[in-house]
C-alpha cells in the first residue's frame, strides 16, 4: 500500500482576510512604528504601519471611490501587495530594479490605478475583474489611458501586471488573466513616443537668487541664532509663569498699573499676531505683571483692550541683550516675545537651506539626520582633528537582502565630508532638538501650533517655510537698509527642496571660483569627487552626485565647444600646444539645445568625458581653454580623473589653448590691476603691476603664435 507525500505549503500564498484582520500583518512593521493599524473592513486603510522613513507623510488606500461590484475582489488583491511578496520565479524574468515587496507610495499609485481601471470598466457595463482584465478589454482601457501619460507608461503596465502576480498568490484568486506584454515585452504596447520622456528638468537656482538666499541663511545661524534661542527659552519661561497665576491684589494692581496709562496716553499696546489677527499678547502681559488669566479678561472686556490692540498694535520687548549684528550694527533694539516664533521657525529653515545646499544629500537624507550625526573630531597623535564628519541614512534604493524595500533606510558606508558652515547649522538645530532626536523633528519645530507631529518635516511643508523665509528675509533687507541684499524671485520658479542639490552639481562643475560665497571649498570638494573617493554616497551600485556632475560637465564642455565653434567661425585665431586637439573636440561635440536629461544620458556624459584628449574645460579664471589630457596635465589629476583641477591651473601645461577673446580678457584684467596697484602701499602695488605686466606677456604671445582654423587644418 502506498501513501501520497503531503504537498508542501506554498511560502507565498496567504489566506483569505476575515473582516477584522489587520490590514498590515505583524511581521512587516518594525519594532517602534508608531502608526495605528487599520482593519480589513474600513474603507480607509493606513499603510503608515509599513513606514519609518521619518521624512514621508502617512499613506492611505481610500476604498470609497471603488465601484462596489470590485471592491471586494480589489481590496483582496491589494492586501495581498500589501502583505505578499512576488516569487522568485517572477523575479527573475524581470528586470534588476524590480522587488519582491513595494514601497507604500508604489502600493498606494498602484492600487489608485486599479481604481481608474474600474471605474472605466463600470462605464462600459463589465462589472467582473477577471473579465475586464482580458486583452482585448485593456488594450481598449490603454489607448484612452495614453493621453498626456508622458513617461509613465511603462509604471501603469508594471501596475497591471501586479493584478495578475498577487492574484496568484490569493487563497481565492480572481482569475485575472496574464498580460500579454508578460511574455512579448512592454514595447508594442507603449504610446508612441512624444519626446522628452523621463528627463531631468530640475534647474538649478539663479546664481543671484542663492547669492543673497545664502547670505541670509548663514547669517542667521551665525550672527543671530544666540538672540533666536534665548528670546525663545525666555518667551517659553513666560508662557509658564502666566499660566500658573493665581489671581491676587497686587497682580490686579500691576495689571493696571502697566496697562491704563498706555491706554489713557494712546501709546502701541503689546500685541501679538495669531491666525492672521492682531490681539492682545495676553500670556506675555500676564508673565510680566503677575495678573492670572481671568483678572486680565475682565480687564479686557472693561477697556476693550481687543479693539485699542488692532488700532495700536505694539510690540512685547523682553528684558534680554540684543549680541547679534547685521551690517555691523545690533539688529534690533530689543528682542520681542511675539517675534519669537517667527524668528525659531526661520532659523530652523535657515539650517536647513545650508545643509541642503553645502553638502549635495537629498532632501530625505537631510529629514532623516539626527542630533549627534556630525560628533567632534578627535584629534590625532600630532594634536591636529580630523575632519567633521556626518553619518546618515540613504532612502532611495534601500533594500535589505532580499532585495526588498527599506522604508526605514540604510546607514551610509561612507559618510558625508562636513564644511564649517554645515557643522554651525547642525549645532544650531541640535539646540533646537532633545538628544538623539530628529535634527527637523516636526514635533520641536512647529513652534507656532505645537501640535506634536511625528516624523520630521515634510517637504511641502519645508517648502512654504523656505518661501516665507525669503519673504521675511526680504522685508528685513529693506528694513535694515541693504536693498542690494534682497532675494529676486527665482525665473525658473519656486525654490524647492531638489532644486539646492542639482545646484550645487551645477556649481562645483561650472563655477570654478564662481559667485557664490566658500566656492574654494567647492573646489576641494570637486576635486575629492572626481577622484572618486566614494563611489556612490548612496550604495555601492550607485553613484549618486558623481552621476549629476558628470551630466553638468558634460553640459558646460558642449557649451565650452560651441562658443568656440563660434569664436573660430567668426574670424577668432587661436594659439596654444593643444590647438589642433581643440579644433578637433569642437569639431565632434554636439550641441545639446534645450538641455534635456534623460537617465540614458548620465551614462552617455560619463562615456563622453571618457574621451582624454577631446573635452574641452572653459576656465575662465585663468583666461584659457584646458582640452584635457589626464597625461600631459601639470594640475596633477587624479589617476582617473575626467577633469582638471581648474583651481591649480599651471603656466606652460600642455593642454593650455586661448582664442582673441581670452587675449583681450587679459589686457583688461591687466588694466584692472593697474588701477588697483595705483591705490595699493608699494610693496604690494608692485606686485599688482608685476602681475599685470605677466598678463600682457601672455597676451603678446597668443598675438604672434595664433592661426586661424584652415592654416592648423
Amino acid at each position: 500500500m502506498s501513501t501520497e507525500c503531503a504537498a508542501e505549503p506554498d511560502p507565498y500564498m496567504l489566506p483569505t482576510p476575515d473582516p477584522d484582520s489587520p490590514v498590515v500583518l505583524e511581521q512587516w512593521i518594525s519594532p517602534g512604528n508608531p502608526h495605528p493599524n487599520t482593519r480589513y473592513q474600513e474603507l480607509c486603510w493606513s499603510l503608515g504601519p509599513l513606514i519609518d522613513n521619518p521624512s514621508s507623510c502617512v499613506r492611505t488606500i481610500n476604498w470609497r471611490g471603488c465601484p462596489p461590484e470590485f471592491r471586494e475582489q480589489l481590496k483582496i488583491l491589494a492586501w495581498t501587495m500589501i502583505n505578499g511578496r512576488r516569487r522568485p520565479t517572477f523575479l527573475q524574468t524581470r528586470g534588476a530594479a524590480t522587488r519582491s515587496r513595494s514601497a507604500p507610495s508604489e502600493m498606494q499609485d498602484t492600487v489608485r490605478e486599479w481604481l481608474h481601471l474600474a471605474r472605466w470598466l463600470r462605464e462600459r457595463g463589465i462589472t467582473d475583474l477577471a473579465a475586464g482584465t482580458a486583452p482585448a478589454h485593456l488594450t481598449a482601457y490603454l489607448a484612452q489611458r495614453w493621453d498626456g501619460i508622458g513617461g509613465r507608461a511603462g509604471e501603469i503596465l508594471h501596475r497591471f501586471t501586479d493584478l495578475w502576480v498577487f492574484d496568484q498568490l490569493t487563497a481565492c484568486p480572481c482569475g485575472v488573466p496574464r498580460p500579454p506584454w508578460v511574455d512579448e515585452g512592454i514595447a508594442g504596447y507603449l504610446p508612441a513616443a512624444r519626446g522628452g520622456g523621463r528627463e531631468n528638468t530640475t534647474e538649478p537656482l539663479d546664481p543671484q537668487v542663492l547669492g543673497p538666499l545664502l547670505i541670509w541663511a548663514t547669517r542667521f545661524v551665525e550672527d543671530l541664532a544666540d538672540d533666536i534661542l534665548a528670546s525663545w527659552a525666555e518667551r517659553q519661561r513666560l508662557t509658564r509663569l502666566a499660566a500658573d497665576r493665581p489671581a491676587t491684589p497686587a497682580g490686579k494692581a500691576a495689571l493696571e498699573a502697566y496697562l491704563v496709562p498706555l491706554i489713557e496716553s494712546g501709546a502701541p499696546l503689546p500685541s501679538a499676531v495669531c491666525g492672521g489677527a492682531t490681539r492682545p499678547a495676553r500670556a506675555y502681559i500676564a508673565a510680566i505683571t503677575g495678573a492670572s488669566a481671568g483678572q486680565l479678561g475682565h480687564f479686557a472686556r472693561t477697556h476693550q483692550l481687543s479693539a485699542l490692540t488692532v488700532e495700536r498694535p505694539g510690540p512685547c520687548p523682553l528684558t534680554l541683550p540684543v549680541t547679534g549684528l547685521i551690517a555691523d550694527r545690533p539688529w534690533r533694539e530689543h528682542l520681542d516675545f511675539a517675534e519669537a516664533p517667527t524668528l525659531m521657525r526661520h532659523l530652523g529653515t535657515a539650517a536647513v537651506i545650508i545643509c541642503l545646499y553645502l553638502t549635495g544629500m537629498r532632501p530625505q537624507e537631510v529629514q532623516g539626520l539626527r542630533s549627534g550625526c556630525c560628533p567632534d573630531p578627535e584629534a590625532g597623535p600630532d594634536g591636529i582633528r580630523g575632519r567633521y564628519l556626518i553619518h546618515s541614512r540613504y532612502y532611495k534604493d534601500a533594500k535589505d537582502s532580499d532585495g526588498n524595500y527599506l522604508s526605514a533606510g540604510q546607514e551610509r558606508e561612507v559618510p558625508w565630508t562636513a564644511i564649517a558652515p554645515v557643522v554651525r547649522a547642525i549645532r544650531v538645530l541640535e539646540r533646537i532638538v532633545p538628544d538623539g532626536e530628529l535634527l527637523l523633528s516636526a514635533a520641536h519645530h512647529d513652534v507656532t501650533w505645537q501640535h506634536g507631529h511625528h516624523g520630521a518635516l515634510k517637504r511641502e511643508g519645508l517648502a512654504v517655510r523656505i518661501n516665507d523665509f525669503v519673504a521675511w528675509a526680504n522685508r528685513e533687507a529693506i528694513a535694515q537698509h541693504l536693498p542690494e541684499q534682497t532675494i529676486p524671485d527665482d525665473p525658473h520658479g519656486a525654490i524647492g527642496l531638489r532644486r539646492f542639490r542639482r545646484t550645487l552639481a551645477w556649481h562645483i562643475a561650472r563655477r570654478p571660483g564662481g559667485l557664490i560665497a566658500l566656492a574654494i571649498q567647492y573646489g576641494h570638494m570637486r576635486t575629492v569627487l572626481d577622484a572618486r573617493v566614494s563611489t556612490g554616497y548612496g550604495t555601492r551600485s550607485r553613484r549618486g552626485i558623481h552621476g549629476e556632475l558628470d551630466v553638468e560637465t558634460a553640459l558646460a564642455a558642449a557649451d565650452t565647444a560651441a562658443r568656440l565653434n563660434d569664436r573660430i567661425a567668426a574670424g577668432e585665431r587661436i594659439s596654444g600646444p593643444a590647438a589642433r586637439r581643440a579644433l578637433a573636440g569642437a569639431a565632434t561635440v554636439p550641441r545639446f539645445e534645450g538641455r534635456l536629461v534623460t537617465n540614458a544620458f548620465v551614462k552617455k556624459a560619463a562615456a563622453f568625458l571618457a574621451r582624454d584628449g577631446l573635452v574641452l574645460f572653459d576656465n575662465p579664471d585663468a583666461h584659457l581653454i584646458c582640452v584635457f589630457q589626464r597625461d600631459t596635465a601639470l594640475c596633477a589629476p587624479a589617476p582617473d580623473a575626467s577633469a582638471p583641477n581648474q583651481h591649480d591651473c599651471r603656466p606652460g601645461c600642455g593642454n593650455a589653448v586661448r582664442t582673441d577673446t581670452h587675449a583681450l580678457d587679459l589686457r583688461t584684467r591687466a588694466s584692472e590691476l593697474d588701477t588697483l596697484a595705483a591705490a595699493a602701499p608699494e610693496p604690494v602695488g608692485q606686485r599688482l603691476k608685476r602681475n599685470a605686466e605677466r598678463l600682457r606677456e601672455v597676451a603678446d604671445t597668443h598675438d604672434a603664435t595664433a592661426h586661424g582654423a584652415e592654416a592648423l587644418a
